[in-house]
């Protein structure tokens, strides 16, 4: 039986009475078991501390997660967050240079919610800071007073555009997905292709142009309970055969000694 592919997980660096933790929420590491059948790799937010080559080097594939905090704005030219703004310069330190190598060396990458606007910033991409501010917008946000299975529950609709991955893996056009996040796309980085659009025109899927491997990202929540829905499933599936493809790869270039 062939080894599962090892699939690294970015970390979000938290302060918890009063130490720092680098944290990855469990239903990231679940999904990469269940769903890429692969074996989760947590990478601390050490940010350049860290030889980020060697990283990936150990690595065949990089999921980058959701998380409550958003990207500093100086990251895509844009204005002050607002007072209050969780921020996590740590996390952005780490993933943003580490997406970049990643697609640089073919190392195959699935990024969400968060994990999908840092793609878009690596990019050249800008954001919304609060999407429900902006007009034509409706809210994208969950109650945070609602059980966990209403906050991720289905809440508007996407449309998956034809001849896109996200639509074959669907197997139709249109798709209910849940919502959990303020930051949106603003401008979308050159070099993508718009995989999904959301009810009220924002951007919610796209896959990077040109890519050496699988490169996809999606603003909601796959990760969610991905065995009890079989589009969820189906992406980290096919995250998790590309993984496998790159592995094989690597190991063939091991054997012929080539770097």
């Amino acid at each position: 039986m062939c080894a599962r592919p090892v699939i690294g997980v970015p970390a979000d660096r938290r302060i918890l009475d009063p130490h720092p933790f680098h944290m990855v929420g469990e239903k990231y590491v679940a999904a990469i078991r269940d769903g890429a059948d692969a074996l989760p790799f947590l990478i601390p937010a050490l940010g350049d501390s860290v030889d980020l080559d060697t990283v990936l080097a150990h690595v065949d594939g990089l999921l980058l997660t959701g998380s409550s905090s958003n990207i500093e704005p100086h990251h895509y030219e844009g204005e002050a967050s607002k007072p209050g703004t969780m921020h996590d310069p740590h996390r952005d330190a780490t993933t943003l240079p580490l997406a970049e190598k990643a697609l640089a060396a073919g190392v195959p990458l699935f990024a969400i919610c968060r994990g999908f606007q840092e793609l878009n910033v690596v990019l050249g991409g800008s954001l919304h800071q609060l999407v429900h501010e902006v007009p034509g917008y409706h809210s994208h946000k969950e109650n945070p007073d609602a059980p966990l299975d209403v906050r991720y529950g289905p809440s508007h609709p996407v449309t998956l555009l034809e001849g896109g991955l996200l639509r074959k893996l669907a197997g139709s056009g249109t798709i209910e997905v849940n919502s959990l996040h303020s930051q949106g796309v603003a401008r979308l980085a050159d070099g993508v292709t718009v995989e999904a659009v959301a009810d009220d025109g924002l951007i919610e899927g796209f896959h990077v142009d040109g890519a050496k491997a699988f490169a996809l990202a999606v603003q909601w929540h796959p990760e969610w309970q991905v065995s009890r829905d079989p589009f969820s499933l189906a992406m980290f599936k096919a995250f998790g055969d590309a993984c496998r493809e790159y592995a094989a790869g690597s190991q063939n270039r091991k054997v012929k000694g080539v770097a």
